[in-house]
């Protein structure tokens, strides 16, 4: 069954009501946060007062002293307990991971390109290059060896053998 589309002036009216919501929860939510605020002063910051004797600043000193230290030894507890809260979180991160099992890779089909082809696949049509393999490589003669089928002295070829060795030691000297 088709579903009625919403007309223009209605979906502008259910906006504004929306927005006009949530901008009231908005401020609500600011003014709570700032009379939480003035109660939490309150309660952990009392005024202080300057004592005029050195005695009375020295034990005020002592006793802001303890309080930091107190406050440091709880912002430490609530530390170790995020660290710990944090690993479990991983730990069940793995696991969930674990426990959906491994990916199964789809089955890849052979798809015949060019160099060319691919390089633009990559690159993108911004790239215009060419690529010719085989322009690039030197041309190279081979060298057809000369069969014999004659049976020849081996004397012979030693012979020939240290006269190459006598070639290469004179131009070394």
């Amino acid at each position: 069954m088709s579903e009625k589309k919403m007309t223009s002036s209605r979906r502008h009216h259910l906006k504004s009501l929306m927005l006009s919501i949530a901008k009231s929860r908005l401020e609500k939510e600011a003014a709570q946060i700032v009379t939480d605020k003035a109660t939490y002063m309150s309660e952990h910051c009392p005024e202080l007062s300057l004592p005029s004797s050195s005695q009375d600043l020295q034990e005020l000193c002592k006793k802001l002293h303890q309080s930091i230290d107190k406050i440091d030894e709880e912002r430490y507890d609530l530390e170790s307990k995020v660290q710990k809260a944090d690993k479990e979180i991983e730990d069940l991160k793995i696991k969930v991971i674990d426990l959906k099992g491994k990916f199964k890779k789809p089955t890849l089909r052979k798809v015949r390109m060019s160099a060319d082809q691919m390089l633009q696949a990559l690159l993108g049509s911004k790239h215009k290059v060419s690529l010719d393999l085989r322009a690039n490589l030197k041309q190279v003669k081979k060298e057809v060896k000369e069969e014999t089928t004659e049976v020849g002295d081996w004397r012979k070829n030693i012979e020939d053998r240290t006269d190459r060795k006598k070639m290469f030691e004179t131009s070394e000297a």
